[in-house]
């Protein structure tokens, strides 16, 4: 009679339980042998999108906040409004420079036209002056004629001693005539020669005071810029996230408050190792699987591969010059942008968000 323990033995179940599991497990690597050979996938990705942040041009205290957390905007809406008394006031200073300017100008050109008409003025008398001196030339010469004649008259006893003198009085007299009218051309030339180079000093005035009204006007610009800069913005259409400021805080020029999430223009950011890499290529179809939807498959494809690895944009890359080269498998993040506009699931993805990504190699 056979025992207990040989039915055991011969009991087929085993052997069938036994026989699936093997085959079992041959078509399963037989499967993901298969699958390897014309695909590539990876869990580490993530759902990425535009996110611009919220940062102050200007410094000032904050008045109003027209927003808050993860409400919808538009672009162009206003976020917050800063303290613009300061700005204002500035604005009113660079006016009133610009106006100081402007008639520092008027001036400078009403010096410059007086001078023009004292160089006018003084170039006539100098014509008046030279034709004099030309008809003091002539009644020099026609006095020294009349002397040189009376001299050899004298000597004869052929006129009166008075008739000489007054000869010899007369040619006196028209070359001191003379003397007078060149010196006074020689002033005249010199009050033109002062008269030009102040005329010159107003021109050059002129010319700064034209360079200083543009420089005034550049101020004004600047200022109703900065005025302009305490109206804050949405930089596009999005939704905000936590908000992070209140009224009466100061910020600081170009210090980052929140931020506002595109959230209808998102893709996917995939990490693969560099040993996925060989046979990957733009265009390629992608499945992605969402874990926040795990019943649903998007279409996507592959778009663009990053130029370096994500260790070498590190806060602090990796140093193999040191000696201590241990080989590790870097990744390469890939761009993978969605392909079905029809798929609504897609607006309701958000940034940071895990997925499952799977290339199709052929």
């Amino acid at each position: 009679m056979e025992t207990q323990e040989t039915k055991k033995k011969k009991n087929p179940v085993f052997l069938i339980v036994l026989a699936l599991l093997v085959v079992g497990g041959g078509w399963f690597g037989f499967s993901k042998y298969q699958h390897g050979l014309h695909h590539e996938d990876t869990d580490d990705a993530q759902v990425s999108g535009d996110i611009s942040p919220v940062i102050p041009r200007v410094a000032g205290y904050v008045t109003d906040v027209k927003v808050k957390d993860n409400q919808q905007v538009k672009k162009g809406d206003t976020l917050l409004i800063l303290d613009n008394r300061d700005y204002v006031m500035k604005v009113e200073q660079a006016e009133a420079a610009l106006q100081i300017a402007q008639s520092s100008l008027n001036s400078a050109k009403a010096t410059t036209t007086a001078a023009r008409a004292n160089i006018a003025t003084s170039q006539a008398s100098i014509g008046t002056i030279d034709a004099q001196i030309d008809a003091a030339k002539v009644n020099v010469w026609r006095a020294d004629q009349d002397y040189e004649r009376y001299a050899n008259l004298i000597k004869d006893h052929s006129i009166t001693q008075q008739q000489y003198e007054q000869a010899l009085a007369t040619k006196q007299t028209t070359e001191k005539q003379l003397a007078i009218l060149e010196e006074q051309k020689k002033q005249a030339q010199q009050q033109t020669n002062a008269v030009s180079v102040q005329s010159n000093a107003t021109a050059s005035q002129v010319s700064i005071a034209d360079a200083t009204i543009h420089q005034r006007q550049v101020d004004i610009n600047a200022a109703k810029l900065n005025l302009s800069y305490t109206v804050i913005t949405a930089p596009l259409d999005g939704m905000v996230s936590k908000v992070n400021v209140q009224p009466g805080q100061f910020v600081q020029a170009g210090q980052p408050l929140f931020a506002v999430v595109h959230s209808e223009n998102v893709w996917v950011i995939a990490n693969f190792k560099e040993t996925q890499l060989d046979k990957m290529k733009e265009g390629q179809k992608v499945i992605v699987k969402v874990d926040a939807y795990p019943g649903h498959k998007f279409e996507a494809k592959l778009t663009s591969f990053s130029p370096a690895t994500g260790s070498t944009f590190a806060l602090l890359p990796p140093d193999n010059a040191s000696g201590n080269f241990v080989k590790v498998v870097q990744r390469l993040p890939v761009k993978i942008e969605f392909t079905d506009p029809s798929d609504v699931l897609v607006k309701k993805l958000r940034p940071g968000m895990n997925v499952f990504v799977d290339v199709h190699l052929d």
